[in-house]
């Protein structure tokens, strides 16, 4: 019996560990370069540029034409206003990366469909400007 319920357990255990890839969890947002972020906002005309800081980090500095929504008020349960096509593309910036990611996942599980997020302000050669943003 003790032979018996240690071969299923084993087994149990092995299969646990050949889930499918479908089964795991994606990206369903994209991570681009600094460079490639630049390159889009000097290609292309239609696109929001997110910078998911604080409305003082954005007022210190930001990326020019940047709209400021807070990773912490993006939520997975409401689109935010300020983002009503979900087939614009976004890119997501914050101060490091790491609240850039989140957030950029947060959009991507709410169902926007090009959400780029390139990281930190920290690491950005382009221009910034300051001031607090305008409606």
């Amino acid at each position: 019996m003790k032979n018996l319920l240690f071969l299923l357990f084993g087994s149990l255990f092995l299969l646990s560990g050949c889930a499918s890839s479908e089964d795991t969890p994606k990206q369903n947002y994209k991570q681009i370069s600094q460079s490639e972020a630049a390159e889009i906002l000097e290609t292309e005309e239609e696109y929001i540029l997110l910078d998911v800081r604080t409305p003082e980090e954005f007022a210190q500095g930001h990326i020019p034409g940047a709209v400021c929504i807070p990773n912490e008020s993006i939520t997975t349960k409401e689109s935010p206003k300020e983002l009503p096509d979900k087939d614009q593309k976004i890119l997501v910036y914050c101060r490091s990366g790491n609240r850039s990611r989140q957030a950029a996942e947060k959009l991507a599980k709410l169902g926007y469909s090009q959400v780029l997020e390139f990281g930190g302000i920290i690491d950005w050669e382009g221009e910034i400007v300051s001031g607090e943003q305008t409606e």
